[in-house]
């Protein structure tokens, strides 16, 4: 069976494109290899209608409301290749099964990499988050730390004083220009030159000069690369942003490779479960109107 589109990454952005195609009774396939970026937080914030709402369950629901239509396809597994052209896809699944497609969505998110920080990947998520909008409220305008990794992190700081009282760490990844540190200044940050040894409890930065900092949360900025390196290998292109690196795409949601979409955390800036679920249900439509005007 040749299906109308497949969609590799079951997540916010690939379930809100496979809705928009199946509502418009066109056979596709989901892969999903069942590793969502947000699978470390306990509660999602910040999206209209779930807001509180564990990000499995939004997730459980969202493919419950998938299975009513018949010309869905749910693979648990992982997309391996990826070869043909526009109409002629074939998809290589890691148990040695295939699929072939006439159109391709990739919104298998996107990976993080962290500071080198001990400690900050088992807090990931839950402590140690990158979002301010998705969890600085729960904060409740306490002490919040900032770890810096790069530019980003200045803006990031800045931002957050919003949320409560901002303590910046450059750690030795960031160079405090006399405009950055005066921009700091003037949002009322802190800024503490030691070096962040590890971070221990609940957010508490124990620094190489001994002294220990007690914080309601902690916020860092990583560095983004896509989850998959299959639309990479097929020839699509990629696209540097001050956050990471991310599949390029044109206004219709198309890579570089004719017939090869990609939505969500992997082709859009910033992120959040709201912006993949509106870009995921973009990114169907755009699909679709590809399938019914070709030419175009």
């Amino acid at each position: 069976m040749k299906h109308d589109v497949i969609v590799i990454g079951g997540g916010y952005a690939g379930m809100a494109a496979a809705l928009q195609l199946l509502r418009a009774r066109r056979s596709v396939a989901v892969i999903d290899a069942g590793q969502r970026r947000n699978r470390f937080a306990s509660h999602a914030h910040g999206f209209l209608s779930q807001d509180g709402v564990p990000p499995g369950e939004i997730a459980a629901q969202s493919r419950a409301q998938l299975e009513r239509y018949a010309d869905l396809t749910w693979i648990e597994g992982e997309a391996v290749t990826l070869d043909g052209a526009r109409d002629a896809f074939e998809v290589g699944l890691g148990d040695g099964a295939s699929l072939s497609g006439r159109r391709v969505l990739m919104a298998a998110g996107v990976q993080d990499t962290l500071p080198e920080v001990d400690g900050i990947g088992e807090r990931w998520g839950r402590s140690v988050f990158h979002c301010p909008y998705c969890h600085g409220y729960e904060l409740d305008r306490g002490r919040i730390g900032v770890i810096g990794s790069g530019p980003m992190s200045v803006h990031q700081a800045e931002l957050l004083t919003e949320w409560g009282c901002v303590t910046f760490f450059p750690n030795g990844a960031v160079a405090l220009e006399a405009d950055l540190r005066e921009a700091l200044e003037r949002r009322g940050v802190t800024v503490e030159e030691a070096v962040i040894e590890r971070i221990e409890g609940k957010a508490d930065i124990c620094l190489a000069d001994g002294r220990r900092l007690a914080f309601a949360g902690l916020f860092a900025a990583p560095t983004v690369s896509p989850a998959s390196p299959l639309a990479e290998r097929a020839g699509c292109a990629l696209e540097d942003t001050p956050m990471g690196v991310i599949l390029r795409t044109d206004a219709a949601k198309q890579t570089t490779v004719p017939g090869v979409y990609a939505c969500g955390d992997v082709a859009t800036m910033p992120h959040s479960v709201s912006l993949a679920v509106g870009d995921g249900a973009m990114a169907g439509a755009q699909v679709h109107r590809s399938l019914v005007w070709p030419e175009a």
